[in-house]
């Protein structure tokens, strides 16, 4: 038997936000898929395209002018209208986002909230789809489901909300879970809870799951497939093993470096990539990590034209491609 049909297949995305000083290509040529069953990781830092992305996929942006493919189990999603990707949403693919409190209305109870998502999408009753709603919650782990379905989102931690908006999105059943950054606001032990809470959920209902993170230590207890994101476009993509053990790519060599490690002394400094994250107004025409990456700086006076000059493609191994003139795979500088 062949390898499965992707669930989520998106190609050549490009999102492009017009303003006041010119075009904004937030994303740019983007490719990925979405096995059945697999958690893609995608990781990078604020403004690389991460959350620009999901909105894309999920049909949420306005006012961008969108381009390229999305497809979910084969259906595509660009150029619907606005009731097609309603009726989708929720039904087959759901979101989480990183601030429960603001995506949860103050003046409704949380059982209502949950209930709404299911009578929406099924048309239940209302008896009915109170009684999904509990039975959501308490599949979260919220004690005493029925009581706490009564209160309010100010009455619930942080923790606890975020179980609220895992319970919403997933009280329809989709197949295509969306979290960005579902952790950021948590402190760790109630990021471990979230995370191994979605992982539980997963392998019981066969999920789909992307995951947003600029956390690579997120990407590395959930993620099967990663993807690094900067500047708008793909850096890199391989499964998260390979990641981790042989990155091509300068930048994510230079994220997993920028991690603090247990034998490092404790007056170490932390280590981070200098200089910042590219314009996308005035995109440079050659590597947009050229500026930044070290590879770059000890090349030839011919290999740092290229870097300034060429824009890579994603190209390599199979499995493994990474958007570099001069890839490092194994861990062994080229």
């Amino acid at each position: 038997m062949g390898a499965p049909a992707p669930l989520l297949s998106v190609r050549d995305l490009t999102v492009t936000f017009p303003t006041k000083r010119g075009p904004v290509r937030a994303v740019d040529s983007l490719a990925f898929d979405v096995l059945p069953g697999r958690t893609l990781g995608i990781v990078g830092e604020s403004g690389s395209g991460k959350s620009v992305t999901s909105l894309a996929v999920m049909g949420l942006h306005t006012g961008a002018e969108i381009k390229g493919s999305v497809t979910l189990a084969g259906r595509e999603l660009i150029g619907l209208s606005d009731r097609e990707l309603n009726a989708l949403r929720g039904r087959r693919m759901a979101m989480i986002f990183q601030d429960p409190l603001s995506s949860l209305h103050p003046y409704y109870t949380v059982g209502e909230q949950v209930a709404e998502h299911h009578r929406v999408h099924f048309g239940s009753r209302r008896a009915i789809a109170r009684e999904r709603a509990v039975e959501a919650l308490a599949e979260v782990g919220i004690p005493e489901p029925r009581r706490r379905a009564g209160e309010y989102p100010h009455q619930f931690s942080g923790g606890m909300r975020q179980r609220v908006m895992i319970a919403m999105a997933l009280v329809c059943e989709p197949d295509l879970l969306i979290a960005d950054e579902p952790t950021t606001a948590l402190d760790v032990t109630v990021q471990a809870q979230i995370l191994e809470l979605i992982a539980r959920l997963q392998q019981e209902r066969g999920l789909s799951v992307v995951m947003i993170t600029h956390d690579l230590g997120v990407v590395a207890r959930v993620a099967h497939d990663v993807l690094v994101m900067y500047g708008g476009r793909a850096a890199e993509h391989a499964p998260v093993d390979a990641l981790f053990t042989s990155p091509a790519h300068p930048y994510t060599r230079g994220l997993l470096d920028s991690l603090p490690r247990l034998d490092d002394p404790d007056d170490a400094p932390l280590r981070a990539i200098p200089g910042g994250p590219p314009s996308l107004l005035e995109p440079a025409p050659g590597c947009a990590f050229a500026p930044r990456c070290p590879r770059a700086a000890v090349g030839s006076a011919e290999e740092r034209g290229r870097c300034t000059s060429e824009r890579p493609s994603l190209g390599g191994p199979d499995g493994h491609p990474a958007a570099c003139h001069f890839p490092a795979y194994e861990g062994v500088a080229p």
